[in-house]
């Protein structure tokens, strides 16, 4: 009787991802991120996500290389309530994403004395075209804190689908995604409100 009160579509949710934006400010790379979420009868959420993605990492001490990059990305996907009461103010959901960006990235390095030839060796790829798609296996929770506000955590298992790198090779960072590789395990800490 409980299920059959609850109307099929029951709201949605607008939230903001915290570790991005604190990422950035105590690091070379960070993110901005805000999600919608829609609420099915407490049990699915298709959701989409927008996000910017920055790196601004200069001189590397292995590499000596600067990597520049800042676009947005782009995820959609749907949460499902692993609760076994589904109508709870808060959640443990697993969901799944697909997603995308498309980037540009200016890499370069500053003068090298050859120690054979002598003279200086250096160079710069700038705004090198590149694009990645990837799917995301999410785990998290939403727990109500007061009325419509929420705090959630989720962990995320990042899969690379398929990719457009720059001209001399891997890119260092990408949007949204994290450093390069075949697979990333990233985490957020969203402020969450009911609308």
């Amino acid at each position: 009787v409980q299920k059959d009160a609850i109307p099929f579509f029951n709201g949605m949710q607008l939230s903001f991802d915290l570790v991005g934006p604190a990422m950035r400010a105590i690091g070379s790379t960070g993110e901005i991120e805000g999600a919608l979420r829609f609420n099915l009868h407490d049990q699915y959420y298709p959701i989409v996500e927008l996000g910017y993605g920055m790196a601004n990492h200069e001189n590397d001490d292995i590499t000596g290389l600067t990597y520049k990059t800042q676009a947005p990305y782009f995820r959609i996907g749907c949460d499902i309530n692993l609760l076994k009461n589904k109508h709870s103010a808060n959640k443990f959901y697993g969901g799944v994403r697909y997603a995308f960006t498309y980037y540009n990235v200016d890499i370069s390095r500053t003068d090298i004395t050859d120690p054979v030839w002598g003279g200086n060796t250096s160079f710069a790829i700038d705004a090198a075209s590149c694009n990645q798609h990837w799917i995301e296996v999410v785990f998290g929770i939403d727990a109500q804190v007061w009325g419509p506000l929420h705090l959630g955590w989720n962990v995320r298992y990042k899969r690379r689908l398929s990719h457009k790198d720059a001209p001399i090779g891997n890119t260092w960072y990408i949007p949204g995604y994290g450093k390069y590789g075949d697979t990333r395990v990233g985490a957020n800490f969203n402020i969450i409100f009911d609308i």
